[in-house]
């Protein structure tokens, strides 16, 4: 239709002024699709506020035009962008879910979530162990598995060294990876990156903000880190794929103090490169990361190893709490950190299991339309 042409090659997915109404087309001509094309599936899976009309359109139109076998299950990624759609799906889908566990206990009592309680689970994300594969990286110097992670971790972390023109040396070098915003704890990335220089390693942020004022504020800081620490600190303010791999792979932490995090792949993605995480305990973050000290139990629940460090608060004490143990641990106890690393990368963070979640969510919603 010539009048939607307006809708395509905009140049970006988000941030325009027509998002609802364009992403309202999308789902249309999806079910359309589904429709004209006489595909009849059993489950239809949407996803946040962008397909969330999915769900109603379905239910109040579609299934009388003769879609009617299919089941609408619904999943949040993040509640904090349209919730008004989000509410209108979670009451028109069959079953729902959120990202991980503990971050659908954090939501229940948002009014977009609680009326739909009954039908609501939390089941944890995964990674794409193939994307994210230090054994098949081209991204970073030495292929390594947790056979040789020691061997693999320096040659990539003097390779980081080298590309950012920090100092060559054997320091805890602490990664940091994230949009910066509000909900990833900027505050405390601040105070992290100070504390850590202060603790004589190294830190390397890569991330930008979609706030100007953000932005600015972190060029700033960079400005005032390069003059003060020029062989100790890197802030990378920009998008850059290679360089993250680069990072997962040479940093010894990555740090991810989120304020809330749904589920987080941040984390899971540096345990498959032997980074042990640093994490604010919240979401997601709690469900997979287990503190060394204080969750052998938890984590044996689970069938795991406690595999990093967390704290509680939201305050600089907090932030202060996991990241000093973790740098002691990596001074005073070398051998013992190179076995976590080895630990976190034997750890299976794929969509193995969260799958089976999904397919076990899929047949009972089958079975509730029957």
């Amino acid at each position: 239709c010539p009048c939607r042409i307006e809708f395509f090659w905009v140049g970006c997915v988000y941030g325009r002024n027509n998002d609802a109404e364009r992403f309202g087309f999308f789902c249309h001509a999806a079910l359309e699709f589904l429709l004209q094309s006489g595909f009849h599936p059993d489950i239809i899976h949407c996803h946040d506020w962008s397909s969330a009309p999915v769900a109603w359109l379905f239910k109040e139109n579609y299934v009388h035009y003769g879609l009617s076998k299919a089941q609408v299950v619904f999943t949040i990624h993040n509640l904090e962008f349209g919730a008004h759609f989000i509410a209108k799906a979670m009451k028109y889908s069959d079953k729902a879910t959120t990202v991980s566990p503990t971050y659908a206990r954090e939501v229940a009592g948002n009014p977009a979530v609680s009326p739909n309680l009954h039908k609501f689970h939390g089941i944890i994300n995964g990674i794409d162990p193939d994307i994210w594969d230090p054994y098949n990286d081209n991204f970073i110097p030495v292929p390594y598995t947790s056979e040789n992670v020691v061997e693999g971790k320096r040659a990539a972390k003097q390779a980081l060294q080298e590309r950012l023109g920090l100092k060559r040396a054997d320091l805890p070098l602490v990664g940091i990876i994230t949009r910066l915003t509000h909900q990833k704890g900027i505050h405390l990335i601040k105070h992290a990156i100070w504390r850590t220089l202060e603790r004589g390693g190294q830190v390397v942020l890569l991330g930008s903000a979609p706030d100007p004022r953000i932005q600015n504020d972190f060029q700033n800081l960079a400005n005032q880190l390069h003059s003060s620490h020029s062989d100790q600190a890197r802030l990378c303010l920009s998008y850059d794929e290679p360089l993250s791999h680069l990072i997962y792979a040479g940093a010894d932490f990555i740090l991810v103090p989120s304020i809330f995090e749904p589920c987080g792949l941040t984390q899971l993605t540096a345990m498959r490169y032997g980074s042990i995480p640093v994490v604010r305990k919240t979401g997601g973050l709690y469900d997979t990361v287990f503190d060394v000290d204080h969750d052998k139990d938890r984590a044996q629940a689970q069938g795991l190893e406690p595999n990093g460090f967390s704290f509680d608060g939201a305050d600089a004490g907090g932030v202060d709490y996991a990241l000093n143990r973790a740098i002691s641990a990596w001074y005073e106890g070398r051998d013992w950190f190179n076995s976590l690393c080895k630990r976190v990368m034997e750890q299976d963070w794929s969509w193995n299991r969260p799958a089976l979640d999904y397919l076990e969510l899929y047949h009972a919603a089958r079975k509730s339309a029957s």
